[in-house]
């Protein structure tokens, strides 16, 4: 015979599996009814060989089997990334065409004029692979030992103080710019055509200062040819535990560099979602993981939504940069 305990604690446990039934149900129909096409293209708005065409060429190769497609990349670079970024805002939001850029994708959007999209509006944010810092460097031969000791000299001496970029409206560009403005100081801009130049010339002692990406610079600190000062993150990075974050010196002061993945806008939410849960899984396996580790980066499992915010956020603030410091793209 069943006490009336044992029937009880049963009717409970239905009555638990009938409510986990429930509410997995809508999820696994998301993901049991959308359908991707059987041929995926990344577009990759650079050159090939870049950390973006890296990425995107070993995302391909772990996405396609949880989506059931065949990936293709191709690269469609100039104008800073915009003739790619374009292209997929001109496709259809069936899944068959994704974006994967970087934060260059802001910043030509807010130094650009007549873009033929909007940065916001015209792409639906599915995903950041990964975020790193860049690094505030100065050639061996100055004097600046520190930040607050290159700060300090910039206040004394306004427009003295020569820095280098990879050109007008480039990243490190407008990085440099929030420093100058965030720490009330003046700078003297020197563009290149490529941040290989500027590298030179601060190890030859004719510029004194940059802010570079991580992989063109760790190899000069580390051969001693120019000194890392910080980084632009808001908290230290583990790929270079010894240099404070500028915001020690400079408050509020954050630039991280990232990598996403977007779709055209009008995407189906459940694909969005579907492809958010699959990237969170390969980004932080052990291949993804090493390989943004060059780049001085680490993985990036947050929601779409929350990418949605810092792309929207990095957007506005590169054009209130832009518009205060007379930044136009030439």
């Amino acid at each position: 015979m069943q006490s009336k305990h044992t029937t009880h604690r049963r009717d409970i446990l239905r009555g638990g599996a009938a409510l986990a039934a429930t509410t997995l149900l809508p999820s696994l129909l998301a993901a049991q009814t959308t359908s991707w096409p059987k041929q995926i293209k990344i577009v990759v708005p650079f050159p090939p060989g870049g950390s973006n065409d890296i990425f995107a060429r070993l995302i391909a190769q772990k996405l396609g089997p949880g989506l059931g497609a065949t990936i293709v990349v191709e690269n469609k670079g100039g104008a800073g990334g915009t003739i790619g970024a374009s292209q997929v805002a001109r496709s259809n939001p069936d899944g068959a065409t994704l974006l994967l850029t970087s934060s260059t994708f802001t910043g030509s959007a807010a130094v650009m004029n007549q873009l033929p999209y909007d940065a916001v509006k015209s792409f639906t944010p599915i995903a950041m692979l990964a975020r790193g810092p860049m690094l505030i460097a100065t050639g061996n031969g100055t004097p600046y030992n520190s930040l607050p000791d290159l700060i300090s000299a910039a206040k004394k001496d306004p427009g003295k103080l020569a820095y280098g970029t990879a050109g007008v409206g480039s990243i490190n560009h407008l990085a440099t710019e929030l420093l100058a403005t965030s720490a009330k100081v003046e700078m003297t801009h020197v563009p290149y055509k490529g941040i290989a130049g500027a590298v030179t010339d601060m190890i030859g002692g004719r510029l004194d200062l940059a802010i570079l990406s991580f992989p063109s610079a760790i190899g000069h600190v580390r051969g001693g040819k120019i000194r890392a000062l910080a980084v632009t993150s808001k908290d230290a990075s583990p790929f270079a535990k010894d240099l404070a974050p500028v915001a020690a010196t400079v408050a509020g002061y954050e630039v991280d560099l990232w990598w996403g993945l977007f779709a055209p806008a009008g995407v189906a939410q459940a694909m969005t979602e579907q492809l958010n849960t699959l990237l969170k899984s390969i980004i932080t396996d052990a291949v993804m993981t090493e390989r943004f580790a060059r780049e001085g980066a680490v993985p990036a499992p947050i929601s779409s939504a929350e990418f949605a915010t810092i792309v929207a956020a990095d957007l506005e603030r590169w054009r209130r940069i832009a518009k205060e410091r007379g930044i136009k793209a030439e």
